[in-house]
């Protein structure tokens, strides 16, 4: 089960330091031709919005990797599943249904790392 839960949140944590990380360091106008849904948030959301996938990732995987308040791991992973449902949102209310099988996979997983989280 552990090495489940690693495998897991290595995955979690790269796919959202890297997203995350180009919602950050990238503006609106540069987001939006891969990301379209940026259209209807300001610059500044679109960087909270980056900003809370990169500190999920961080929380899921600090923890695990150093041993302090593994707690956290689980804490954070339920912080991007809420993060998920609100993209999820977003894009069936743009009518943006290919992305949606992304961000289910993301939501599944980042459920998986807080049940194995919990359980570990």
């Amino acid at each position: 089960m552990t090495l489940a839960l690693w495998i897991t949140a290595v995955l979690l944590t790269v796919v959202y330091v890297m997203a995350g990380g180009i919602k950050v360091v990238r503006s609106k106008a540069q987001l939006q031709p891969m990301m379209p849904w940026v259209e209807d948030f300001t610059e500044p959301q679109v960087t909270v919005i980056g900003a809370l996938g990169l500190l999920g990732a961080l929380g899921v995987i600090l923890p695990l990797a150093t041993g302090i308040v593994p707690v956290f791991t689980p804490i954070a992973a339920i912080g991007l599943v809420l993060l998920q449902i609100g993209a999820i949102t977003v894009h069936v209310r743009r009518g943006e249904r290919s992305s949606l099988g992304v961000n289910v996979f993301l939501l599944v997983l980042a459920a998986a790392v807080a049940i194995l989280g919990l359980l570990a």
